[in-house]
């Protein structure tokens, strides 16, 4: 298949302060299959614009520019069908820093926030950074991929009082694009219970294999107790400029939101950040599209490949993300040990299975986001170390 765009070069990021890349610096034969960042150019409208950026001289205080909150309103309106004002955006840094506002403006402290698991580990550390109660509600694995106990789920809610719920859709690290009919469970029960909920949609771009996302408020009008958390930056490898956003149609959680970030003093964003969003959401599509296609070729690459050469492995194949959740148990190693083979005889560094909740005990997650040259060397490294 011809393409436009390069996915197949990896660029150079030793000596560029990459932290995917930096035990490579100190080792030059470990191969980092970590975090979530890709080693793939972007496109070249993003190049150019940051140049010009670079080449202006001036880098001073910046306001976002009409045309941003244009491009961010287009965006969710062409690609998820989602209808929103600019009233309704509220840009910050980033997801992560958005997901604490959200828990110090709507919670207070001793509160229980609700999460599924396993999770991408900053959840559960905002929670209990800011001195709430974290209650989980395992994901059941089912069918080779997770799905939400929701019994289960409710009486969590009823037992703890649960005043947030901290939602991951698609979910981080199982890849699951949710459904319309579990996303309206989902905010039904939020309804039904009187809990803020608080969408993390980052990876909404990024589904595979012909699955669509559903921002939640395009199941139902759920608008009067939902924040959604997105960005550009996983989406375009952009992560290192800054820059996301809070979608509240709710006039009295937006001003709770907007002024528990001003009392952060995190209301500012980056030019680079600015700059950088715009571009993605006006000119990235083309890049995106092959980017997916990209994406699902690597992701049946290492399924294959371990089918044949590690089957022991079990492999969650993503709905969504260029993360792949692999189940090493079958091995009998104990956690410590598959760490240890991984990192130091295999040479290759996955995301820890256990910094996402104690499912994730003989677990790792695998980023694929790279040229198939690299996922090629990272599944024949691991498959080689493993017992037989």
């Amino acid at each position: 298949m011809t393409r436009n765009y390069n996915f197949t070069t990896a660029p150079k990021r030793l000596g560029n302060h990459s932290i995917k890349w930096q035990a490579t610096e100190k080792d030059s034969e470990i191969l980092p299959m970590w975090i979530a960042d890709m080693d793939f150019e972007t496109f070249p409208e993003m190049t150019a614009a940051i140049h010009r950026f670079a080449d202006f001289g001036v880098y001073g205080y910046a306001y976002p520019a009409p045309s941003l909150f244009e491009a961010i309103i287009a965006w969710e309106k062409n690609q998820h069908g989602y209808a929103i004002e600019k009233d309704d955006i509220t840009l910050i840094e980033g997801v992560v820093p958005a997901l604490s506002v959200s828990i110090q403006a709507f919670t207070q402290e001793g509160d229980a926030i609700l999460i599924n698991t396993p999770l991408y580990p900053p959840f559960t550390r905002s929670i209990q950074l800011n001195n709430r109660k974290v209650v989980t509600s395992p994901l059941v694995e089912q069918d080779g991929r997770f799905t939400i106990d929701f019994e289960q789920l409710e009486q969590a809610i009823i037992d703890n009082d649960i005043k947030l719920y901290a939602f991951c859709s698609p979910h981080n690290p199982g890849g699951r694009v949710w459904t319309k009919e579990e996303l309206k469970r989902v905010a039904e029960l939020c309804r039904k219970h009187q809990v803020i909920l608080v969408s993390d949609e980052i990876h909404q771009d990024l589904t595979l294999f012909g699955h669509q996302h559903h921002s939640i408020n395009t199941v139902g009008d759920y608008r009067d107790f939902t924040v959604i958390l997105t960005s550009a930056t996983k989406t375009f490898n952009i992560a290192g400029t800054k820059n996301s956003f809070a979608i509240i149609e709710n006039p009295t959680l937006k001003k709770q939101f907007r002024d528990r970030q001003l009392a952060n003093n995190q209301h500012e964003i980056s030019t680079l950040g600015l700059i950088a969003t715009e571009t993605a959401l006006t000119y990235g599509q083309p890049w995106l599209q092959e980017l997916r296609q990209v994406l699902a070729e690597n992701i049946d690459y290492l399924i294959a490949y371990f089918a044949e050469h590690a089957p022991k492995i079990k492999v969650m194949k993503p709905e969504g993300s260029y993360l792949v959740w692999l189940d090493f148990s079958a091995y009998g190693l104990s956690h410590d040990a598959l760490q240890k083979c991984l990192r130091d005889q295999a040479k290759v560094i996955l995301n820890d299975g256990t910094n996402f909740g104690v499912e994730g005990t003989h677990h790792a997650r695998f980023n694929v986001a790279a040229p198939l040259d690299h996922v090629k060397l990272a599944v024949e490294r691991i498959a080689a170390v493993l017992p037989q």
